[in-house]
């Protein structure tokens, strides 16, 4: 017996982000640039923290 996987992911590849938050790609990376969006670079993806995201949604962003 196999149990649903209910754990929040811990990142989120740019696109995504941007229908998350309903922003476009070029904000978000932008965000990105500017630091205001934590990311790491994992071979030629970039990965976008899940911590960040729901700190911009929340208004808590740097």
């Amino acid at each position: 017996m196999t149990t649903p996987n209910t754990q929040e992911p811990i990142g989120y590849k740019p696109a995504k982000v941007a229908e998350i938050t309903g922003l476009g790609r070029t904000t978000v990376f932008s965000l990105i640039k500017d630091g205001t969006l934590e990311s790491v670079k994992v071979g030629k993806s970039r990965i976008v923290s899940a911590k960040s995201v729901r700190r911009l949604i929340e208004g808590e962003a740097a």
